[in-house]
C-alpha cells in the first residue's frame, strides 16, 4: 500500500520575515544616486518629484512628501530600479523604474490596508507609466502586456531560495517553493506585467493567504537577472519592507491553440 501521508511541516505556512529572510543574497549591488534629480509626470496628469542624497530622497507626490530612505539598482546600463520604503508614511512603499535613454519610467504604489477582508489581497498596488524631465521620451510607453503567458522560469534567490513561476493568465500567476523554508508551499495568486523595454519587465505579485506584495523587474534579455522588493506584514503583525533579486532560469513556454486566456 503506497503511503500518501502529507508532510505536517507543509501545514506550517510561513509569515513573510520568514521566507524574505536572506532572499537579496543574488541581488545585483546597490548604486548611489546623489545629487541627482527627477521630476516624474504621470500618466494621470499628476506629478512625483525626487531628489536624491547619499542615503534618502525627498520627494512630493500622492498628496504628500516627506524624505525617507531609498534603494537604487542600475539594472541596465540605462534603467535604473528605485525603491522608497517609507518611513513618512507607515505602510506604504513608492517603487521607480526609469530609463536615462528614452526617459521612459513606471511608477507601482503598494499599500498595506488597516485591515485584511475576505477573498482580497491586503496590500494593493497602483500602477503609471511616466515620463521624467531629463529629456523627450522616446520609444514605447510602459503598459501591460501579455508576454510572459505561457512561460515557466526557476529563480535562484540565494543557496536557500529557490521557485517556480508559471504565468498562466494577465491576471494570475502559479509559484511554488523548489528549496527553502517555504519548501513544498505554493499557490496562485494576482500578478500585473508590464512591458518596460525590450526584455525588461515589471512582474508584481499580490497574495492571498498572507498580507504581502511584491514588485520586481525581470531582465529576460542577455542578464537573465531580476531585482526587486516586498512590502507586506511579519509573523508580529508590523509592516517590513525586504529587498530581493536573483537569477533567472527560463524552463519553457506553452501557446494556447485557440482559446486564449484573460
Amino acid at each position: 500500500m503506497t503511503d500518501i501521508s502529507i508532510d505536517p511541516a507543509l501545514d506550517e505556512w510561513r509569515t513573510y520575515d520568514e521566507f524574505a529572510a536572506g532572499i537579496d543574497t543574488y541581488r545585483l549591488p546597490n548604486v548611489s544616486l546623489a545629487g541627482t534629480a527627477l521630476r516624474l509626470a504621470l500618466d494621470d496628469g499628476s506629478e512625483l518629484t525626487l531628489s536624491f542624497d547619499s542615503v534618502a530622497v525627498t520627494w512630493s507626490g500622492f498628496a504628500g512628501g516627506g524624505t525617507d530612505p531609498y534603494d537604487a539598482v542600475a539594472v541596465r546600463d540605462d534603467v535604473v530600479f528605485v525603491n522608497i520604503p517609507l518611513e513618512s508614511r507607515d505602510r506604504e512603499a513608492i517603487t521607480v523604474v526609469y530609463s536615462t535613454r528614452t526617459h521612459r519610467a513606471t511608477v507601482v504604489r503598494s499599500r498595506i490596508a488597516a485591515e485584511a477582508a475576505e477573498g482580497v489581497p491586503q496590500v494593493a498596488q497602483e500602477f503609471w507609466a511616466a515620463t521624467t524631465d531629463a529629456g523627450a521620451a522616446t520609444g514605447d510607453v510602459p503598459g501591460p502586456s501579455r508576454d510572459l503567458i505561457g512561460k515557466r522560469n526557476i529563480y535562484r534567490y540565494s543557496p536557500h531560495h529557490l521557485y517556480e513561476h508559471v504565468y498562466v493568465s494577465s491576471q494570475r500567476y502559479a509559484w511554488q517553493c523548489l528549496e527553502g523554508v517555504q519548501r513544498g508551499h505554493g499557490d496562485m495568486d494576482l500578478s500585473t506585467v508590464w512591458k518596460f523595454a525590450d526584455g525588461l519587465y515589471l512582474f508584481c505579485f499580490r497574495e492571498f493567504r498572507i498580507a504581502v506584495a511584491s514588485v520586481w523587474l525581470h531582465d529576460l534579455g542577455y542578464q537573465l537577472k531580476t531585482t526587486g522588493i516586498f512590502l507586506g506584514l511579519n509573523g508580529d503583525g508590523q509592516a517590513e519592507h525586504s529587498r530581493a533579486g536573483g537569477h533567472i532560469y527560463p524552463l519553457g513556454a506553452v501557446a494556447y491553440p485557440d482559446a486564449q486566456p484573460v
